[in-house]
């Protein structure tokens, strides 16, 4: 059991471009996996040992979760959602294929554990199977033997769908620095001489609550 295996604010502060989002700043398409921006999937697990333990369905309470620990937003930018709501309630291939996306998105100074690991930008395809069910589905419980058809007064109404929340419109602020696509809060302060949580405080009512979340086009104060 892994204790005491916080990352670092500086590995946690992620930009993120999102493709085809209605009133985003600006979009980008992400790359699939089967770009230049790729890793096998030898190189994916010695990254998951050196963040995780090698551990795919770690959940240690720190917003970081499965082998790779994703941050919910950055799972959710990369389009893991679709596996499961937390990257540790996916597969390990889904969560691989989850992270081939963020790597063509952000590079592999998205992960910490990077260098220990041997990821790099370009490197063979990882061969999974993303059809596999993770955790979240592994957990349902078994359903059980059909009861007796109930009087129709007693049948229960039919779920609703939940309808889907609208993304929100990132703010673009009034700084005197524009943010690129790749860039991280980490990145601005450091090329800046500053320290990330200074230029987080500094732009909070641009960059929001999230400091993963930062958007090509914003202007920050550093």
């Amino acid at each position: 059991m892994l204790k005491g295996k916080h990352r670092r604010p500086s590995k946690a502060v992620r930009v993120v471009t999102l493709a085809g989002v209605a009133g985003a700043a600006v979009a980008v398409p992400l790359m699939t996996a089967g770009s230049a921006n790729a890793a096998s999937v030898a190189t994916w697990d010695k990254v998951a040992q050196c963040e995780s333990g090698g551990n795919w369905s770690i959940n240690t309470g720190n917003g970081y979760y499965g082998g790779l620990q994703f941050s919910n937003s950055s799972w959710a930018a990369a389009g893991g959602t679709k596996y499961a709501p937390r990257a540790d309630l996916a597969t390990k291939d889904q969560q691989i294929a989850t992270a081939e996306k963020l790597l063509a998105m952000q590079g592999p100074g998205a992960w910490g554990c990077a260098g220990a690991g041997g990821l790099t930008a370009g490197g063979p395809s990882a061969q999974v199977n993303t059809g596999g069910s993770g955790q979240a589905q592994q957990q349902a419980p078994k359903q059980q033997a059909p009861k007796q058809q109930a009087a129709p007064q007693q049948q229960a109404a039919k779920p609703q769908p939940v309808q889907p929340q609208a993304d929100p419109k990132p703010v673009t602020g009034h700084g005197n620095y524009t943010v690129k696509s790749g860039d991280t809060l980490g990145k601005i302060a450091k090329a800046h001489g500053k320290n990330w949580k200074t230029v987080y405080e500094a732009n909070k009512s641009t960059v929001g609550g999230n400091p993963d979340l930062i958007f090509p086009g914003q202007k920050l104060s550093v």
